[in-house]
C-alpha cells in the first residue's frame, strides 16, 4: 500500500477506495444485458415471452464464451447463464413477462436481511467480503475500529443498495411495467453499485481513527 509524507516528514498509509478493492463493474454490467435482451426481444416479437427468453439466454450465452475466452472463471460465467435460463423458465411458467425479474427481486430481499442480520451479530458483511479480498480471513474483526467502520459502511448497502432495488423492482413488478423493469434494472446495477461502493467508502474511512494504518493492517484490540 502506498503512503503519503505529512507536513511533520512522518509518513502515513494512503487510505485505499473500495472501488480499487473490489471492483464488480464488469460483472454487473454483464449482468444488466440479458434483462435488457428479454424486454428488447419482449417488444420486438408483440410481447412474446419466448421470444424474450430466447434473446436474453442467447445474449447470456454468448457473454459467457466471451468471458470464458478471456479466461474468466468458469464458475462464475456458469452461475450467470444459470440465472438467465431460470429467470427465463419462470417467467415461460407463470406467462407473465415481469416474472423474469422475480428473482432479482427475491435475490435483494434476501441480500438486505443477510446483510442487516450480519450487522446485529457484529459479522458486517462487507468487513468478511474486502477481508476475504485482501487475505485476511477474520483478523479484522480484532480491531475495534475497522469492526465498527465496517458495521457503518454496511448500512450503506443495506439501504442504498438492496433495500431501494427492492423498493424500486417490487413496485415495478406489482405493476407489471415491463420495459420500466428493464431500464430499473440498467440503471441499478453497476451505476448504483458504483455509488455504493463511494458512499460506503466514504462511511468507512470516516469513521476510522486518523491514525488508522489502514484496511491493510488491522489493529489487534488493546482494550
Amino acid at each position: 500500500m502506498t503512503e503519503q509524507e505529512s507536513a511533520t516528514g512522518e509518513t502515513t498509509p494512503a487510505r485505499e477506495s473500495l472501488a480499487s478493492l473490489l471492483g464488480g463493474r464488469k460483472g454487473a454490467l454483464d449482468a444488466s444485458l440479458p434483462p435488457a435482451a428479454f424486454v428488447v426481444g419482449w417488444l420486438v416479437s408483440g410481447s412474446s415471452i419466448g421470444w424474450g427468453a430466447a434473446t436474453a439466454i442467447a445474449l447470456s450465452a454468448g457473454v459467457c464464451a466471451f468471458r470464458l475466452l478471456r479466461g474468466d472463471k468458469a464458475r462464475a460465467v456458469v452461475v450467470s447463464l444459470a440465472a438467465v435460463v431460470v429467470a427465463a423458465l419462470i417467467a415461460l411458467y407463470t406467462g407473465r413477462a415481469e416474472d423474469f425479474f422475480l428473482i432479482q427481486l427475491l435475490t435483494n430481499v434476501a441480500s438486505a436481511l443477510a446483510w442487516a442480520a450480519s450487522i446485529v451479530v457484529r459479522w458486517p458483511l462487507l468487513g468478511v467480503v474486502v477481508g476475504f479480498a485482501l487475505g485476511q480471513k477474520t483478523r479484522w474483526r480484532a480491531d475495534p475500529d475497522l469492526l465498527r467502520a465496517y458495521s457503518r459502511a454496511s448500512w450503506v448497502w443495506v439501504f442504498l443498495q438492496y433495500t431501494l432495488r427492492v423498493l424500486v423492482y417490487g413496485s415495478l413488478w406489482w405493476a407489471g411495467e415491463v420495459l420500466a423493469l428493464g431500464v430499473a434494472r440498467t440503471v441499478l446495477s453497476w451505476p448504483l453499485i458504483a455509488l455504493t461502493l463511494a458512499v460506503s467508502g466514504w462511511v468507512l474511512h470516516r469513521t476510522l481513527p486518523a491514525d488508522h494504518p489502514g484496511l491493510r493492517h488491522p489493529r489487534a484490540d488493546r482494550a
